[in-house]
């Protein structure tokens, strides 16, 4: 006779499928009226469109455009990075002071060397401003020497002798007292510039304020576009309205099938008694004979099963016994024990 099993849910990809093809064939019978309608109003909407935009740039009625709205947030923005950079650069001045005590408590060690240093390339500094009194006699008794050796003792070569003996010697004086002062400059740049100046002034934080604050500016102004008439909106909706249906479909499916399991499990054996019999759930639907009452007797197939069943419609049994047929979540079902 008839049979218990719930109908199987239609195939999801068949569903998704068919939406596709009905939404392609519709797009292709709704396009050519799309085109005509873009083609007949492109002016005006052209029109309309260059008008928004250049009222979007300029402004209107006394309310400022992008291109003000922008030039003001860049103004602003420049006097808060001025204001705050000029704070980061008094707070950074501040802090020298604090910074250098704190590297020669760091390391009392090169502390010392660049004093030593420093001291030594004032002593070289002040020493090439002149000769003293020993290097003065040493430099007149080497020119002595060596013009009176020739008999040339007085002569003009000999003075001459005497002033390039002294300017000889502060020429090495004076070299050695750059390179003294270059050995300071590298040693306390090494200690003390250096790492000062990458832990005062990388990352400033006006640089980050700045940005930050112009970009959220220029965001907000960049979000005010015109806004035109898409007609891909009209298609984007058809489609996601199949999407729904197709997943209410399987919902509903899925519901029934659950529903006539809980059912044959809460019935027990006297379940397998019942069955889905609403002709609403069959198709392939034919007459194939009759009961002792005089009920016909159908083969059929449950929607979305391919299994070809054998039984009768609740409908029509529900005219004759009407004790016989239930309604189990909107859809008939036949006690087949009533049947005859």
């Amino acid at each position: 006779m008839g049979s218990s099993k719930a109908p199987k849910p239609p195939k999801i990809e068949k569903t998704i499928r068919g939406g596709i093809e009905a939404y392609v064939g519709t797009y292709g019978k709704v396009l050519p009226g799309v085109i005509g309608l873009e083609e007949q109003y492109r002016p005006e909407f052209l029109g309309l469109n260059l008008g928004d935009i250049s009222t979007f740039l300029r402004g209107t009625d006394g309310q400022e455009g992008i291109f003000g709205l922008s030039q003001a947030a860049q103004q602003a923005t420049a006097g808060q990075l001025a204001e705050s950079r000029a704070g980061e650069l008094g707070t950074a001045a501040e802090q020298t002071g604090m910074f250098r005590q704190f590297v020669e408590g760091l390391s009392p060690e090169q502390a010392a060397a660049v004093q030593m240093q420093a001291r030594e390339a004032q002593r070289a500094d002040v020493a090439s401003r002149g000769l003293t009194p020993q290097e003065q006699r040493m430099s007149q008794q080497q020119a002595r020497e060596a013009y009176g050796a020739r008999g040339m003792l007085g002569s003009t070569g000999s003075v001459v002798g005497e002033a390039l003996g002294r300017e000889n010697i502060l020429a090495a004086k004076r070299q050695e007292a750059a390179a003294a002062r270059g050995n300071l400059f590298n040693l306390a740049s090494s200690f003390y510039t250096t790492p000062g100046m990458a832990y005062l002034t990388s990352a400033p934080v006006s640089y980050q304020a700045g940005q930050q604050t112009l970009g959220l500016g220029l965001g907000a102004i960049g979000s005010g576009v015109p806004q035109m008439i898409n007609p891909d909106v009209g298609a984007n909706l058809g489609i996601a309205n199949q999407q729904n249906v197709t997943a209410a479909q399987a919902a509903n499916a899925q519901s029934s099938a659950s529903n006539t399991a809980a059912l044959t499990s809460a019935l027990g054996t006297a379940a397998m008694l019942v069955a889905v019999s609403d002709r609403r759930a069959k198709t392939d639907i034919k007459q194939v004979g009759k009961t002792n009452m005089g009920l016909p007797i159908y083969t059929f197939k449950y929607k979305g099963d391919d299994m070809t069943q054998m039984g009768v419609m609740a409908q029509d049994v529900e005219k004759e016994n009407p004790r016989a047929v239930k309604e189990i979540n909107g859809l008939k079902t036949v006690n087949y024990a009533l049947v005859r």
